[in-house]
């Protein structure tokens, strides 16, 4: 059986444009992290502040597969950290990253990455946003809280009190968004392809 030089060309081409959406959509996933770090509340009684970030970390791992969301939130860690001010409110390196609520963005590259393995090969709002809301902010807490602990020493009552529990319920709610985002944005690519 031969192969002739245009079909080639289409399965090469085919490819291509594979990699080229699936480059897009990593790039767009950093710069909305980027953007989403801007978009902030300041909390009185909280060293971390209400962001935007959470949504975009659980879209991250929504739209991503594992190996793309683990790169692609490795980039946004390391643009952080060599100073570009792309961590919350504008802050970037290894203070910011190794600070009191450094974990937090820490946690966002496991978050991101366990999320994109388990979520399945096809949409599904209530798997997503079950991951979501039961491990996926639970595992961002995790790191941000033992963190906060650490570096600053205070209980750990205070450090779950402050930096968890004030974020569950709108965090919740950025969890369902993004996975109502995933459906849209996967199609989009899918149907580009």
């Amino acid at each position: 059986m031969t192969t002739s030089g245009t079909e080639i060309n289409k399965n090469h081409r085919g490819a291509s444009v594979n990699k080229t959406a699936e480059m897009t959509k990593m790039a767009l996933m950093v710069a909305m992290n980027c953007v989403s770090a801007y978009i902030i509340i300041p909390l009185p009684f909280s060293l971390s502040p209400l962001a935007l970030q959470t949504l975009i970390v659980n879209l991250t791992g929504y739209v991503l597969n594992a190996k793309q969301a683990f790169m692609t939130m490795l980039v946004y860690l390391l643009v952080g950290l060599a100073g570009v001010p792309v961590f919350t409110g504008g802050s970037a390196g290894p203070g910011k990253l190794f600070g009191p609520t450094g974990g937090y963005i820490i946690g966002f590259l496991f978050t991101a990455v366990f999320l994109a393995y388990f979520k399945g090969e096809k949409y599904n709002f209530k798997r997503y946003a079950l991951l979501g809301c039961v491990i996926g902010i639970p595992l961002i807490y995790v790191f941000g809280v033992v963190q906060l602990k650490l570096i600053t020493g205070m209980p750990w009552d205070k450090a779950i009190l402050t930096g968890a529990l004030p974020f569950i319920p709108l965090d919740i709610v950025k969890c369902l968004a993004a996975a109502v985002i995933a459906g849209p944005i996967n199609r989009i690519f899918t149907d580009n392809r």
